[in-house]
């Protein structure tokens, strides 16, 4: 029997590499050839770990003849055609478990940012300008503060939420989710009660344009919006719409609809469409590249957490 050989196509917290050859893998590090490249060669593998470099499609997976498992090393598996690798045997591992806290701290910080408007001020007193009647702010205590998917990143967000003394709950299309860090309701049920809405939903067909406006104009409030999950989610020129109506009060996107697949500069073709133009300069609207899940101690626990699920499962 030949050694089991692992591809790394992204590069990820060296402990990866250092307990994969304790279990007797050969690593090979590959972070600059094409797919099409690796394709030629993606037979000789037993396994892949992967963040977002390119989609692992039924191309891919046909010529990976050996493949017994694929490591993504984030939440989400959308750059891969999940139903055929199940169809091949092929196991898909993903982490959620490990960035959770970072993504939940994200969502609390650009709320509060946000609502205390703390970088418009920020920019206001470097500049000279001390306002301080015209920078009230607002608490989160006694809102109502609404989830839409209550897996681990929803659930992270919520137990944060327990010292602000506000009423926490959520949607979503599992019943049965309840916990005591909120209570689930109905779709309709969240629209009429939140002040706060906060996205943690992966990005499938039936997510992608999900916050439209026939549902933002379907909330019974204005309310603030915060996105830690998929940019392509929501439908950002009926964000911009609902911004300049006062439907949405603020905006925190960690994502954007406008994103590359791979998570890379989204500004390197300066060709930026208008609603994103709109959002770069509201004063509003908070923005971060992709980065709510992204922290030193998360970028250890996703390795330790692919790690651990593989040496759960004999491969």
């Amino acid at each position: 029997m030949g050694t089991k050989k692992v591809l790394h196509i992204d590069s990820n917290h060296p402990l990866m590499i250092v307990q994969l050859s304790e279990m007797g893998y050969k690593n090979v590090e590959n972070y600059t050839d094409s797919k099409e490249k690796i394709e030629e060669t993606i037979n000789e593998y037993e396994g892949i770990i992967i963040r977002s470099r390119f989609k692992i499609d039924q191309s891919f997976l046909e010529k990976a003849t050996n493949l017994k498992f694929i490591g993504r090393v984030g939440a989400g598996l959308e750059n891969i055609d999940c139903d055929f690798a199940a169809n091949k045997g092929i196991a898909l591992i993903s982490a959620p478990e490990g960035n959770r806290t970072a993504v939940g701290e994200h969502a609390i910080g650009m709320l509060l940012n946000l609502m205390n408007k703390l970088s418009v001020v920020d920019q206001e007193v470097r500049n000279g300008i001390w306002l301080r009647e015209a920078n009230r702010g607002l608490e989160i205590e006694g809102k109502t503060v609404g989830i839409i998917g209550y897996g681990n990143m929803g659930n992270a967000f919520a137990k944060r939420l327990q010292g602000f003394d506000c009423k926490v709950i959520f949607y979503d299309i599992k019943q049965g989710l309840s916990n005591k860090y909120a209570q689930q309701v109905s779709l309709e049920e969240l629209q009429q009660q939140a002040d706060i809405l906060s996205l943690h939903i992966p990005e499938t067909p039936e997510t992608v344009n999900m916050i439209n406006a026939e549902l933002i104009n379907s909330f019974k409030k204005p309310f603030w919006f915060i996105n830690t999950a998929r940019g392509k989610s929501v439908n950002t020129a009926d964000l911009v719409d609902a911004l300049k109506s006062g439907k949405i009060l603020g905006a925190g996107l960690d994502v954007l609809e406008y994103e590359k697949s791979s998570f890379e500069n989204m500004f390197s073709e300066n060709n930026l469409p208008e609603p994103m133009q709109y959002l770069i300069n509201a004063k509003n609207v908070l923005l971060s590249p992709h980065i709510a899940g992204w922290t030193i101690e998360s970028k250890e626990k996703l390795a330790q957490t692919i790690i651990d699920k593989i040496k759960q499962t004999s491969y």
